[in-house]
């Protein structure tokens, strides 16, 4: 079969296309023909050695394993079982969950030996891909692009949100608005919880897009008086805010949250290191919650949601997956909207 490996960690060069055995499942997993596979910071994030420390990078201490074929947000159908698999799961179209842990319910995504695909395991940028069939469900929505656009950054966002707890017309004030998990956040804090959100983006081009999406207010972080702009607009302190940025806006974020108030973190596209005066975060009562990926029942949650119409799939474009390369450089400039996917079969 055809698949772009990560061949070492490095640039864009790093990705190689190469002809690969079709991978055999064992036992208790199944074999999916991929039909789409929607990309995310994580897998560039791994090329480029940014999660780990020195020259390592992946989701376990030891690093990545090259080459490695990356790739998490997949969706496809099944087309070979496991012996001990039920023999119905064949011809099945399924969206996969994207790790697994031996951690229970309710704490997958912290265990030590959470194992991610596309990072520990070879991932969607190929023609097939194997993985254990309880981890496999149904599509929430019939089209495999579109269902394809949610696993990782859907569920990121769905656990960022469940981690605020935000209450219908509480303010939540979304950065990054316009990328994958951005645009997700806004949706799930707005038409999911019922909380007023305000959408940080760089292009204001994108103000009907995003109120469309569920936003109250859309304000630029280009602006030279941000934190003013944001407390004029919710008329006065934000309560939360939904962070994929990092550095660049943190100091605003602190500004403008009320006392009391709660910021969760899941990136740091706007720089990964920061100051921080403490005094501004006791005196303020502010909580800090880092976040990453999220449980099984949070990601069966979000399916349903989707599936009844309360999520919408926000989609840039596609690629081939010959242009991996290409379409992993597009995925980095600013002032897109949505998600990026790559298609197999093309």
């Amino acid at each position: 079969m055809k698949a772009v490996q990560v061949t070492g960690y490095g640039d864009v060069d790093k990705l190689q296309i190469a002809e690969v055995p079709i991978p055999e499942p064992k036992d208790n997993e199944v074999l999916v023909k991929v039909k789409a596979c929607a990309i995310n910071n994580t897998e560039i994030w791994m090329r480029e050695g940014a999660y780990g420390t020195g020259s390592k990078s992946g989701w376990r201490p030891e690093g990545v394993q090259f080459p490695r074929t990356p790739g998490s947000d997949i969706t496809g159908q099944v087309v070979k079982v496991g012996a001990q698999v039920d023999k119905t799961m064949k011809g099945k179209n399924v969206v996969l969950f994207p790790f697994t842990s031996s951690g229970e319910e309710g704490s997958e995504h912290i265990s030590e030996d959470m194992s991610f695909i596309g990072s520990e395991y070879d991932g969607g940028y190929a023609e097939y891909v194997v993985w254990p069939a309880e981890l496999c469900f149904d599509m929430p929505l019939s089209n495999y692009i579109e269902s394809a656009v949610f696993s990782v950054s859907g569920m990121t966002a769905w656990h960022m949100v469940e981690q605020i707890q935000p209450k219908p017309g509480e303010t939540v004030m979304v950065t990054g608005a316009n990328g994958g998990v951005g645009s997700l956040n806004v949706q799930i804090a707005s038409k999911v919880f019922g909380a007023n959100v305000v959408a940080l983006v760089g292009d204001l081009a994108l103000e009907e897009s995003m109120k469309e999406l569920g936003a109250t207010h859309v304000l630029s972080y280009k602006s030279e008086t941000i934190a003013q702009d944001i407390l004029d607009a919710n008329g006065g302190p934000i309560d939360s805010v939904l962070d994929v940025v990092g550095d660049a806006l943190f100091g605003t974020s602190l500004h403008v949250l009320k006392k009391g108030g709660k910021f969760c973190t899941s990136g740091s596209a706007g720089g990964q290191k920061t100051e921080l005066d403490f005094r501004t975060l006791y005196l303020k009562h502010i909580t800090l919650y880092g976040s990453v990926l999220g449980t099984r029942s949070e990601f069966e949650k979000m399916l349903s949601a989707i599936a009844d119409g309360k999520i919408q799939p926000v989609i840039e474009r596609t690629f081939p997956l010959e242009a991996a390369r290409e379409a992993q450089t597009y995925f980095k400039n600013a002032g897109k909207l949505g998600k990026i996917v790559l298609l197999p079969e093309e």
